[in-house]
């Protein structure tokens, strides 16, 4: 057998291995699609349950032109949230967004020893995390 009949046969036989391995594979199955409201919120509330008597999570949104601390979550759907909360003058503000675009600071802070410390309120949607 001449060297280019080898060679060729070879080639033939590493294609056909190829084409056999891709064919023997299972497809790959499909990634599950995060939840990112429920991550969020899971986040938030194990960091409020592991606070001590003596400490408040103190959850803050920066729109740029304020800063808002949020008292409350609301979700009318896994996708959308209402941030409840007060400006730095006291008023109640709602910031109404996506939950994917939510940005948020959170600190643990010790509150006054007279003062109860404040806890996050969260209402989530009655339908299962999509």
């Amino acid at each position: 057998m001449a060297l280019g009949e080898l060679t060729k046969q070879f080639a033939q036989q590493a294609l056909g291995n190829q084409i056999k391995d891709v064919l023997d594979t299972k497809p790959a199955a499909s990634p599950q699609t995060e939840n990112i409201g429920a991550l969020i919120v899971g986040q938030l509330q194990a960091m409020q349950n592991a606070l001590k008597e003596e400490q408040e999570l103190v959850v803050l949104v920066n729109t740029g032109t304020e800063t808002i601390r949020v008292l409350e979550f609301f979700m009318p759907s896994w996708r959308i949230v209402v941030l409840t909360g007060v400006d730095s003058n006291k008023n109640l503000t709602r910031i109404i967004s996506p939950i994917e675009s939510a940005q948020l600071i959170c600190k643990v802070m010790k509150t006054q020893p007279s003062a109860k410390p404040a806890r996050v309120n969260f209402i989530m949607p009655k339908s299962k995390p999509e």
